[in-house]
């Protein structure tokens, strides 16, 4: 019997209102046809006629019909933004970060999402392994894309050994099926020291350059080792040799679909640059940031933002009239530190009134191999930090706590840290303009210089 999909709210003025639907009813079917998950929803309610077939919590049911445009929503929320369960992982991948996880975290840390409507809605990557047919044909169907894939080798006796699946090697079969039926795709590479690195990684490249453009990119990313890797396959951390290596063969393969697409398609991460010691590409290298949330073109659009935000009069002429002394600490992790230093510098050359200290966090948490600072703790944080001259505030940047609420990794919060640091806290979207802004001390009314806002406004105080 199918249950349907239990309404959570119904929002004010919305057709769902109007029709007397109420929190506790259900959805069980669309114009006859029953609704699966949340892309059965959106596709099916699309419809201009629609005959809903609603479940009351005491089991009545009955028919709504409905006249409306073709773009209008019915105004209703579910319990699961999914209208479903969520797929977990069933492969054992060697280098999968959720397995390196210290315990006692809370316990959405431990979740491995391999959802391919996660995928769409969010970004998420996915191995494919758990794609139905059914799946496979819906997402082709409702035309869903792009659809974000974590590849790793186009070799299927390897791609077992590495997600330790045995099936892993045929749901690369997917991709053709995808790539003819014009999905558009991304793919990830993570990088293992002598698994899928050198003329494998060669390999996999020349394989997935078959289906570009209708892939648009591929990021190469170094493999993430915590210290907590016991009983696990032993891996090693890729050397300054290693990340050259990628690199080199990354940029090669770059001209050749430049050539032949005007596509750079695969794309070296931002830490691999940093590993080799070698300076990040230069913006139109990344072919419009394809794949930002992989660390790929990260700094260099930080860096493209920031001298933007820096090269404008606005921010002299509003900072004119005002020269007390400021001094702020910018916060970062091993890998952006450099960067964030290069901003701090250029930001107290042209306002000398204006000192900024950058704090390089060190992970004891997980490791010092983890470079990143969306994963430092606020445990680390605090350590690192107690009894130093801070100065008028601390600047955190925005991917070290949870997307919907101030806290860690570690559950401290950002009131913690207040509390233990003594200086108010300010935490700095992922933006150069944002960055600077904060530096600088100045609210804006709305964007940024160059994308669309009203420019500076005035100073403010921490």
């Amino acid at each position: 019997m199918n249950r349907g999909h239990r309404i959570c709210r119904v929002l004010p003025g919305s057709i769902g209102e109007e029709a007397g639907l109420r929190p506790g009813d259900c959805v069980v079917s669309i114009n006859g046809k029953d609704v699966e998950d949340i892309f059965d929803y959106q596709y099916l309610t699309d419809e201009e006629y629609l005959k809903v077939l609603i479940r009351q919590e005491d089991g009545e049911e009955w028919i709504l019909e409905v006249e409306k445009d073709e773009d209008e929503d019915l105004g209703l929320e579910f319990e699961n933004g999914l209208m479903d369960e969520y797929r977990s992982c069933r492969n054992k991948c060697i280098f999968c970060f959720i397995d390196q996880m210290p315990p006692g975290m809370r316990n959405t840390l431990y979740f491995k999402d391999d959802d391919s409507r996660l995928s769409f809605l969010q970004g998420n990557y996915v191995t494919l392994t758990n794609l139905s047919d059914h799946d496979v044909e819906r997402i082709i169907h409702y035309h869903l894309s792009p659809i974000n894939i974590s590849v790793h080798t186009t070799s299927p006796q390897l791609r077992c050994k590495m997600l330790r699946n045995r099936f892993a090697g045929d749901a690369l079969e997917k991709l053709n099926r995808f790539w003819q039926a014009g999905i558009e795709m991304n793919g990830q590479i993570v990088l293992c020291r002598g698994w899928n690195d050198r003329e494998e990684l060669d390999r996999t490249i020349r394989d997935l350059g078959r289906y570009c453009p209708v892939m648009e990119s591929v990021s190469v990313v170094p493999v993430g080792l915590t210290r907590y890797r016991q009983g696990l396959t032993p891996l090693e951390p890729l050397t300054k040799e290693d990340a050259a290596d990628a690199i080199e063969r990354v940029e090669r393969w770059q001209k050749i679909f430049f050539e032949q697409h005007g596509l750079h398609f695969v794309h070296a991460s931002d830490e691999l640059y940093l590993l080799a010691e070698r300076p990040v590409p230069e913006e139109p290298r990344y072919d419009g940031y394809l794949q930002l949330e992989n660390g790929v073109g990260m700094l260099r659009l930080l860096m493209e933002e920031a001298g933007q935000a820096l090269e404008g009069e606005e921010a002299a002429a509003c900072l004119a009239g005002d020269r007390r002394p400021r001094h702020v600490t910018a916060v970062t992790g091993k890998l952006a530190a450099p960067y964030i230093r290069a901003i701090a510098a250029q930001v107290s050359l042209r306002f000398p009134w204006i000192s900024v200290s950058v704090r390089e966090i060190i992970n004891d948490f997980f490791g010092e191999t983890i470079t990143v600072s969306g994963l430092i703790t606020g445990g680390d944080l605090i350590r690192q930090l107690q009894g130093s001259r801070l100065g008028d505030c601390l600047l955190l940047p925005a991917n070290m706590l949870k997307s919907d609420a101030e806290v860690f990794l570690d559950d401290v919060t950002k009131e913690d840290v207040e509390k233990a640091l003594q200086v108010p806290v300010i935490i700095v979207k992922s933006s150069g303009y944002e960055l600077v802004k904060h530096m600088l001390g100045v609210r804006l009314p709305g964007d940024m210089p160059g994308r669309g806002g009203a420019g500076w406004h005035q100073p403010y105080e921490c």
